[in-house]
């Protein structure tokens, strides 16, 4: 699912785990967004209101420099827009960037073997994340990162994030350069 951005027309089947007024919304959200920001912030907006509390990070993928570059952020403060963190050689990344394959990560230990800042992490009271590529033509352009204060998810729950991601992939065609 993650590997497709969502058809916008009206009458297309209902994205899988999506409520369909939520769909209904975000359709007309994204279809009349002036920005790739105005895409970000109302899927992060469904995000936050379908899976409670969190936060959500939307980067995009640079792989001539190995890095990612943080494009929208439910938590500016903590994590600012803007912000881009060097991707080195670990399954974490083979995993999400070049393979562009969902990652869920459940627990301190988990979080703190993949995430560098995970003292900031911990700060938020966050315990778990699911890490979905945002994909063009099968390859990772971006990532859709959100993590919570839950100690595991339920499968629905990341099919849910693999579909909300997908609304974001039409917005990476209004990225500037």
């Amino acid at each position: 699912m993650a590997g497709a951005s969502i058809d916008m027309t009206e009458g297309a089947a209902l994205p899988p785990g999506l409520p369909a007024e939520e769909a209904a919304a975000l359709r007309s959200a994204c279809e009349a967004a002036r920005d790739a920001g105005e895409i970000f912030a109302a899927v992060g907006s469904a995000t936050l209101r379908l899976l409670g509390p969190g936060l959500l990070t939307i980067n995009a993928w640079r792989p001539a420099t190995s890095e990612v570059v943080r494009l929208w952020s439910s938590d500016p403060a903590a994590y600012p827009v803007g912000g881009s963190k060097r991707k080195g050689d670990t399954p974490w990344a083979r995993r999400v960037l070049w393979d562009a394959e969902v990652f869920v990560g459940e627990g301190d230990a988990a979080l703190a073997e993949v995430f560098d800042d995970i003292a900031t992490i911990r700060g938020l009271g966050l315990k778990a994340v699911v890490n979905v590529p945002v994909r063009e033509a099968g390859r990772c352009i971006g990532t859709f990162n959100y993590l919570a204060p839950r100690p595991q998810w339920r499968t629905e729950e990341v099919r849910l994030l693999e579909t909300l991601a997908t609304f974001v992939t039409p917005a990476f065609d209004r990225l500037p350069g």
